[in-house]
């Protein structure tokens, strides 16, 4: 296949939890590729413009929009939004998040709920509401930004865990659903990254050589190397790739 084979030129992304860390990082490929970009994200608008200008700076059209996807109003908003701007919508990743933990019998109520608002329940508004426009097109490639928590489980982040874990049979019941409506649903999960969300785990010299011991190749992954793989599946090259669950973990997590 020939590099215009990826198909991203002229496309229309929403990117979740696109103001930092992988989102960024999305948000600054697609826009490489030629795909415009809507950046949603829920509390830090200075950084959301600092994503829309890096992608605008690539010589597309970028747009932030405050939403809360916990709350399915406000992701009703945000597909309303891209469509009334751009017309459609091809690309949809799921990637806000947080990373709470403690252990499960000092868990707060609160704590275990908006893990499950925000990461798996804020994954469903989005879909719910993004997937009448993609079935109306004939076209959607939808990609899930889970983890290995949701393979393995997570000591002390068991809210974490099971939210990654329904992310998982979310995007395999999707992939089956959608996939007679040319919607691809698929799913990256990454290992440790360098993100704002892992960087006090991680900043510790001793800690993080520990973790990076734990990783066949030796290093801890940067939101880049997240990115590419979800381009990759929204590309023309994956045209045939449904329900797969991507493990970027360099070698962590070894699943079929």
């Amino acid at each position: 296949m020939k590099l215009e084979d990826l198909g991203l030129r002229g496309r229309v992304a929403i990117v979740t939890g696109g103001s930092r860390g992988i989102g960024r990082a999305v948000v600054e490929l697609f826009a490489e590729l030629g795909a415009a970009v809507v950046v949603n994200y829920r509390k830090d608008p200075a950084a959301a413009e600092a994503s829309v200008s890096a992608a605008r700076e690539r010589g597309v059209e970028a747009v932030s929009f405050n939403a809360d996807v916990a709350d399915v109003i406000e992701a009703q908003r945000l597909i309303d939004f891209t469509r009334e701007k751009f017309k459609r919508i091809d690309l949809l990743i799921c990637n806000a998040g947080i990373w709470e933990g403690s252990p499960v019998d000092k868990m707060s109520e609160e704590k275990w709920d908006r893990t499950i608002e925000i990461n798996l329940k804020g994954t469903w508004t989005v879909c719910r509401a993004a997937i009448p426009v993609m079935k109306e097109q004939g076209f959607g490639k939808i990609v899930i930004v889970t983890s290995t928590a949701g393979q393995r489980g997570e000591a002390n982040y068991s809210n974490y865990a099971a939210s990654k874990g329904g992310q998982i049979a979310f995007t395999k019941s999707l992939a089956e659903e959608l996939g007679e409506w040319g919607i691809n649903v698929n799913a990256v999960a990454p290992g440790w990254v360098e993100t704002e969300m892992t960087r006090e785990v991680l900043g510790g010299s001793v800690r993080r050589a520990e973790i990076a011991q734990g990783i066949p190749v030796g290093r801890v992954a940067t939101p880049e190397e997240i990115a590419a793989p979800i381009a990759f599946l929204c590309s023309g090259w994956a045209r045939h790739i449904n329900g797969e669950i991507l493990n970027v973990n360099g070698g962590a997590v070894l699943c079929g």
